[in-house]
């Protein structure tokens, strides 16, 4: 199925509401944040279709009080989000550099070389895969986005186009494949049947080998009101205490867990065998610690979180229809899915942002999911030199200050919506 003509296959259509948790079957009845109807974040809409339907569906994250995993329902199902696929990593800098960072240090943690194997699950554009290739250490990229594989294919990285999950490790290992290590970035909240990809994931390990997750930090998603993270090829939302859960379901031991700045705050947590000689390190325990201190064990928690996103919208708006009122002008930077249910839950469109630009050229000349705010090249900014700049990728607010650090000459500032509303003038600090 092609994102681009619009049509999504529903995954259920028995109503707005789950029924039971996707990773240990409780029935869901708490709400953790409604943020109404919206189209898939990365359906991008061509000229030609801009007049035609496109579909919406309910935005409604519940948590399970069983074992405080936040999900949506699966109403759009992965191959329909990622057989044809807009998002390259390649294209953040930084996103780049931080997998480099992590290739040499796993490299050297787990002492790979030419007979060891690295799995990534989701390679996407090969943008991580790519740093063993000098190191000469063997890896293989398994991503079910025909049109992103291909680009990693091209740079030299082995990858297979399929999606991941029990059988297909099955088949993995009657290849005679099995991994030193698993790398999953980002694509755990991606996968509607957790049991079967992480069952995957236990088949495919060698007895002694690691697998290592990164995702958003659920904690920091709710300490710093980051509704946003949450869209229709997100289903599920981590803490280290719902991992806890996953991984004693699936006989896993996590040994280690380190904070990350990325994504507004992630976590990396380091998996292998119950069986294995891995010792747990103390990281585990501190971070354990730190959740409960923050009472990520007790739902009301969880059931409270609705009211950041409400004021984060209420703030925005106020910000945009003020500085329209003056007669600024407003652009956006970038087009990532977080942006797109920003965009969509606020109600703004071409009527508070002129356009907004993005470094992908996949993108160009298309149109926001639902809002349809037209998307143009970074170089639209200069030739319009617009007052105000929206960053929708806040994550990645350094490095596109940094890159657009020249708006200053005719006065344009940054306006960062996450946690709350940021000025950033280019000229000075933020006011």
């Amino acid at each position: 199925m092609n994102l681009l003509t619009n049509t999504f296959p529903l995954a259920n259509q028995s109503g707005s509401r789950p029924h039971v948790c996707r990773l240990c079957s409780t029935p869901l009845r708490h709400t953790f944040v409604d943020l109404g109807m919206s189209p898939p974040c990365e359906s991008f809409v061509s000229r030609d279709r801009l007049d035609e339907m496109e579909p919406y569906y309910p935005l409604h994250a519940f948590v399970c009080e069983e074992c405080l995993l936040v999900q949506l329902n699966e109403y759009v199902t992965p191959q329909a989000i990622f057989e044809e696929y807009a998002y390259f990593s390649s294209y953040s800098t930084s996103w780049v550099e931080h997998a480099r960072t992590y290739c040499h240090q796993i490299a050297k943690r787990l002492q790979l070389d030419k007979q060891s194997l690295v799995v990534e699950l989701a390679s996407n554009d090969g943008y991580l895969l790519q740093h063993f290739i000098p190191m000469h250490i063997p890896a293989l990229g398994i991503e079910p986005a025909a049109n992103v594989a291909k680009v990693a294919i091209e740079k030299g990285v082995a990858t297979r186009v399929e999606f991941f999950g029990e059988a297909y490790a099955q088949q993995l290992v009657s290849e005679g494949l099995q991994a030193d290590l698993i790398v999953g970035n980002n694509v755990l909240a991606q996968v509607p049947d957790l049991n079967d990809f992480v069952a995957g994931m236990v088949t495919l390990l060698k007895p002694q080998g690691v697998i290592t997750l990164e995702f958003p930090h659920l904690e920091k998603l709710m300490s710093q009101g980051q509704f946003d993270t949450i869209y229709h090829e997100h289903f599920s939302y981590f803490s280290l205490l719902a991992i806890e859960h996953l991984a004693k379901r699936h006989h896993l031991k996590i040994i280690d867990v380190e904070e990350l700045t990325t994504h507004g705050g992630s976590l990396r947590v380091y998996l292998t065998h119950a069986a294995s000689t891995w010792l747990v390190r103390e990281s585990v325990a501190r971070i354990r610690q730190g959740e409960m201190n923050a009472r990520l064990d007790e739902l009301a928690t969880y059931t409270a979180f609705a009211g950041r996103a409400r004021k984060v919208k209420r703030d925005l708006l106020t910000f945009l229809i003020a500085a329209k009122s003056e007669g600024k002008t407003i652009c956006g930077y970038g087009a990532p899915g977080k942006g797109n249910t920003l965009l969509n839950y606020c109600g703004i469109g071409p009527d508070f942002l002129d356009f907004t630009v993005d470094r992908n050229p996949y993108k160009h000349g298309r149109y926001t999911p639902g809002m349809h705010i037209p998307i143009e090249p970074v170089e639209a900014i200069d030739r319009l030199k617009p007052d105000y700049i929206l960053i929708l990728p806040w994550n990645l607010k350094d490095e596109i200050v940094k890159q657009m650090h020249h708006v200053r000459e005719w006065g344009a500032k940054f306006v960062v919506p996450i946690p709350g509303i940021d000025i950033v003038d280019p000229r000075g600090d933020e006011l």
